[in-house]
Formats: structure tokens, C-alpha cells, sequence
């Protein structure tokens, strides 16, 4: 029998209501959980049990009283590192932060305290949050479920591994570059980044920076699509200054069945090398989708240049993270973007140029920018969904190698590692909402994941459509060895 630790947060929620279990007896059971499976895969890096019991214990009350419980009352929860846990630390993995002991919570811990769940602890991640794998010299490296040998993703791994293991109910991450949706499509998850801007980031941050970073979301990765939805529920809205004026209202899914929507999907990209059991897996569910009567084309996209598309995502992102750089980093990058050759368009040049990149550079590329938002507007006047794959190939093994000196072998041949942000950038730099949803297993026994992309603030019809995908496709799978 499968241990109710894998069951969705909606789920155990409903238990917890219909008194069939009670909200201290399904933390210890995650606790003892945590206690027995949590040292071989170092998910979970800090706790604070004390304080989840005691809230635990007032939802065991607040049911025996007969009150009105919301969404998600009783529901063991983790979120990852970066968020501030009023106790706990937030480190970012940045050794230098390692005693930032957060002395409040985010706002979107706090929303999720409201909708109900018992926060427990937090997941780890990879030096601030760089990497498609989560590790760090504070906490080590987290290792995945299906696999040990592999990563679980990044920078949302500790999340991924801990809700794949059974370790906690439901989990928070956030993405800039893929970071919910590949650890999701890595461990069998669901996963969810928000369209730009619906939910609030403050308490994601280090030093107390207020300021709403390019690209950065914050979202929910999950068991279940109904438990993306509950939890966007939970934490969407802005910010107490814009909140004053503005109003976060989600239109609801487009269409309610399959056959009813009109998908483009992408089974291969010739902009991004795939490897060949990606493909296989995304035809397989091309050909499901035509079995099921969705109206389907395969590869039609927006009319945009993918090729500078991702080029462009490449010098804005490093532009956004350019702030973490020293006074002599800064000046040692614009030396070497100096020395660069005009012509070079490589990986470490693009790099160099975002890190280095002046204000007046940035408009021309934030133009380049909203004329793609705007093809990508056109293109969603004929198509409810675009679906593309969420990775390039299966987890990789664990490296010690830099992202951007890294290499990964894909059907035999040496490909950069940093090609992997490409997919999820289609999506990123354009503010669309995204859910990954599992689709299966390739030949190494890993799972797999489609990316699911949307119009800008169409977050329910993308994750409605994930639902259907786990209803009548491929939903979660436990992985084996942890029962």
C-alpha cells in the first residue's frame, strides 16, 4: 500500500477535515519520514519541529472546535531555503549568510501560514540559486530520489527531492531559469511559475533588498495539479504598497476538456539539441493528445527568432544577477568584456556582456524584449497552450564543474550545459505563466516533464490542462525504495 505521505495536499487536507487523521499525527508521520529517508538525500537542511507542533496541535483544536478551516489546514509544508522563515536562516547557500536568521516571514510564507499549512522546514538549494543541481558549501548536496547518482534540478532541488521522497506535503520554490520546473520535470513533480509580478517576492530576497527582481517568480511545486492550484490560490497578490491600488483577478482555464483546446507542441526544437528519449516521450504525448481530440499542430510557433530570443534571455538574465558582483568583479568583467573579439557570441561572452551591461544596452533589449511578448500575444489568439519540452535530457549525474564550463553528453555528443536554460526561457524573459507536468519515464528509469506555456496571466488554463494531462495521461509516481 502506498504511504499516505504521498498523497496531494488536497487530499490529505480533506482527511484532516473529515477527521480521519489529525493534523500532529500526519506531521510526525512526515517527521519520522524525514528521521529515516532525509540523511541518505539531504532535501530538508533546517526545521524548526518545536514551533510546526504548536501550530499543529491549534489545528487539532481548531477541527475539534468545529471551525471553519482553510484550504490547506494541517497540511505539513516546506519551502525552499531562500525564503525567510521567521527563526530559521536564509543563506542563499553564500557562506557569508549562513547565520541570516530571518526575523519574519515572507509574505508568501505568511499567505501560506493563512491558507491553513504547518510549515515545518526548509529544502536546499545551490549557491545563490546558480545551478541546475542544489548544492552548497553550508548544507552539501542533494541527491535525487530516482536516482542518487543524479541531481534532483536546481535551484528548487531540495523541494523536488523532498516532495518526490514523501517528505512533506506540498513545497514552495522559485524561478529565474527553469529553477521549479526542471527539478519538477527532474523527480516526477508538478510545478508551477506565475505569470511575472502576481505574487509578491518580498521575504525572497538576502539583505533586505525590497526590490522586485527581473524575471524572478516565486511558485509551487506539487504531487498533484489541484495542489498547484490551491497553493497559487494561497499566494497570489501583490505587495502591500501596490496592493492599495491593484488587484490580482485570474481568469479562469480556458476550456474544461481536452478535446476542446487548440495546442501547438513542440516534439523536437532544433534550437535546443534534445536528447532522443525527450522526443520520443513528447511524441508520445502529441499522439495521445490527437487521440484525445485536442486540435493539435506540431511545431508552429510564435513568429519570433528563437535563436535571438534565447540570446537575448542570455545577456538579461546575467543583467539581472549582475548586482551580486564585488567592485573588482565588476571591474575584472568589464576588462575581460573588453578584450572580447566583436564577433564572439559564445556562452562566457553573453555572460560578460549582461554582467557588464549599461542602462541604455538594457532598453534596447527590454524593446527586443516586449516585441516578442507581443508575437508571443498574437500567437495566443489562435492557440490556448504552447508545450514544449521542460529539459533537454534527464537528470545529470552530479558535477563540481561551473554551469558555464560544463558539458553533457546527449545521444553521444558533448553539448554546453547551459543550452538547458533555452527551454525555460522561451517563457521566462516574457513573463509567461508555465506548469510542468510528468509525462513518464525515459530509458534510464528517470522521470520526464512537458512545459506547459501559457498566456500572460492565463496561470489556471495551464495548470487546468496539467490536471487533465494527470487524469487521463501521467500523473506523479512515487519513486521506488521509499515507501
Amino acid at each position: 500500500m502506498t504511504d499516505i505521505a504521498f498523497l496531494s495536499a488536497n487530499r490529505l487536507a480533506k482527511l484532516i477535515r473529515k477527521r480521519k487523521i489529525g493534523c500532529l499525527e500526519l506531521l510526525d508521520h512526515y517527521l519520522s519520514r524525514v528521521e529515516r529517508f532525509n540523511p541518505a538525500l539531504n532535501a530538508i537542511i533546517s526545521t524548526d519541529i518545536p514551533a510546526a507542533r504548536r501550530r499543529a496541535r491549534l489545528a487539532d483544536k481548531m477541527v475539534a472546535n468545529g471551525e471553519k478551516l482553510a484550504p490547506l489546514h494541517g497540511v505539513p509544508v516546506t519551502v525552499k531555503e531562500s525564503f525567510d522563515v521567521k527563526g530559521l536562516a536564509t543563506s542563499w547557500g553564500v557562506p557569508a549568510y549562513r547565520n541570516n536568521i530571518a526575523k519574519e516571514d515572507a509574505v508568501s510564507v505568511r499567505r501560506l501560514r493563512n491558507a491553513g499549512s504547518v510549515i515545518f522546514g526548509k529544502t536546499n538549494i545551490p549557491t545563490w540559486l546558480a545551478d541546475c543541481q542544489s548544492v552548497n558549501p553550508i548544507y552539501g548536496k542533494t541527491l535525487n530520489p530516482w536516482n542518487v547518482d543524479r541531481t534532483p534540478g536546481g535551484s528548487s532541488g531540495g523541494s523536488a527531492a523532498a516532495l518526490s521522497a514523501g517528505l512533506t506535503g506540498l513545497e514552495m520554490g522559485s524561478d529565474i531559469a527553469g529553477s521549479i520546473r526542471n527539478p519538477a520535470a527532474h523527480c516526477g513533480l508538478f510545478g508551477h511559475k506565475p505569470t511575472m509580478g502576481i505574487c509578491s517576492t518580498l521575504g525572497h530576497t538576502l539583505a533586505n533588498n525590497l526590490a522586485p527582481i527581473d524575471m524572478l517568480v516565486i511558485g509551487p511545486l506539487a504531487r498533484s495539479a489541484d495542489d498547484l492550484a490551491i497553493s497559487l490560490s494561497a499566494i497570489v497578490g501583490l505587495d502591500e504598497i501596490d496592493a492599495t491600488g491593484l488587484k490580482v483577478s485570474l481568469p479562469p482555464a480556458r476550456k474544461k476538456q481536452l478535446k476542446e483546446y487548440r495546442i501547438s507542441i513542440l516534439v523536437d526544437d532544433n534550437t535546443v539539441p534534445l536528447a532522443r528519449d525527450i522526443v520520443a516521450l513528447q511524441q508520445e504525448l502529441a499522439d495521445f493528445l490527437k487521440s484525445s481530440k485536442v486540435e493539435l499542430e506540431i511545431g508552429e510557433r510564435p513568429s519570433f527568432d528563437a535563436e535571438e530570443a534565447h540570446r537575448i534571455y542570455d545577456i538579461m538574465l546575467r543583467a539581472t544577477t549582475s548586482a551580486r558582483q564585488t567592485d573588482e568583479e565588476f571591474d575584472a568583467n568589464v576588462a575581460a568584456r573588453e578584450a572580447l573579439d566583436p564577433e564572439d557570441d559564445s556562452k562566457w561572452a553573453r555572460m560578460l556582456r549582461g554582467m557588464t551591461l549599461s542602462h541604455r544596452d538594457w532598453t534596447v533589449l527590454n524593446e527586443a524584449r516586449h516585441q516578442i511578448r507581443w508575437k508571443w500575444h498574437e500567437y495566443f489568439q489562435t492557440y490556448d497552450l504552447m508545450l514544449t519540452p521542460a529539459t533537454m535530457m534527464t537528470a545529470i549525474p552530479h558535477t563540481e564543474t561551473p554551469p558555464y564550463e560544463r558539458s553533457v553528453v546527449i545521444d553521444g555528443i558533448q553539448r554546453p550545459f547551459m543550452n538547458q536554460i533555452w527551454l525555460p526561457g522561451y517563457s521566462n524573459f516574457t513573463y509567461l505563466p508555465t506548469t510542468v507536468a510528468p509525462i513518464g519515464f525515459a530509458s534510464d528509469g528517470l522521470p520526464v516533464g512537458v512545459q506547459i506555456i501559457g498566456p500572460q496571466y492565463a496561470d489556471r488554463t495551464c495548470i487546468h490542462f496539467a490536471g487533465l494531462l494527470e487524469k487521463h495521461f501521467h500523473g506523479f509516481t512515487p519513486p521506488p525504495g521509499f515507501d
